[in-house]
């Protein structure tokens, strides 16, 4: 399972040291070190996970993870501190965090816990988008467009889901023919193109805005 991890450290050589370990197991890291810095990350970025430092220079950790609940956002937090009080382990729970880790500790257990709670979430505590009149559950490759269920192919899926990934955010026409390639095969020159006006066709035109010179993306 390759995830889109979150790292939120003010310490530098602690979050380096937990990127480049994460980073070495195949996941994609963005590390911020401020919070206001990680909440213009999360406008773009849609994380499978966050790492969640409590003491950072502009705020406090629990205060980010409020917020996040209180939006309804569901992605796992695994918090990361020196206090290893339990009322400030209970406070974290109790505010949203999904597990914790007590600073110093070590790397290894770090990646086993990452991977647990991923797997948890992976089973099911909100797999399912929604995006105007479309409904997306990934997990079970079901869509539903106004009530009615809508069929793709894997490779309409696979620009899809690399569209989603990133929702928000401007996904390159490079980074889509990526998605493309994994099916083993030549991609013909207007390949990326074929495929959005066959998404549009079946998801609504207004589904996702082309860039200009920049690419796509999915503004719900």
């Amino acid at each position: 399972m390759i995830l889109r991890v979150l790292l939120i450290e003010d310490d530098h050589v602690l979050g380096a040291a937990i990127r480049d370990h994460i980073a070495s197991h195949g996941h994609g890291v963005d590390w911020m070190r401020r919070i206001d810095d990680a909440c213009l990350a999360l406008t773009s970025v849609d994380y499978e996970l966050i790492l969640l430092d409590l003491a950072l220079p502009d705020g406090r950790g629990l205060d980010l993870l409020r917020k996040l609940r209180a939006e309804q956002n569901p992605v796992p937090v695994i918090i990361t501190t020196a206090q290893d009080q339990v009322a400030v382990r209970i406070e974290g729970l109790n505010s949203g965090a999904d597990d914790y880790l007590i600073k110093p500790f070590d790397l290894s257990e770090m990646t086993a816990r990452i991977t647990a709670v991923a797997r948890r979430y992976a089973g099911n505590p909100n797999p399912v988008l929604r995006i105007g009149a479309v409904s997306i559950d990934l997990a079970r490759k079901l869509i539903v467009v106004s009530g009615e269920e809508v069929a793709l192919t894997a490779r309409e899926w696979a620009v899809l889901k690399r569209l989603v990934r990133d929702r928000r955010a401007i996904v390159t026409r490079s980074e889509i023919e990526d998605s493309l390639y994994e099916f083993g095969a030549e991609i013909e020159s207007n390949a990326v193109e074929v495929y959005i006006s066959r998404l549009r066709k079946k998801l609504g035109r207004d589904f996702m805005t082309t860039i200009r010179g920049l690419g796509y993306r999915i503004e719900g």
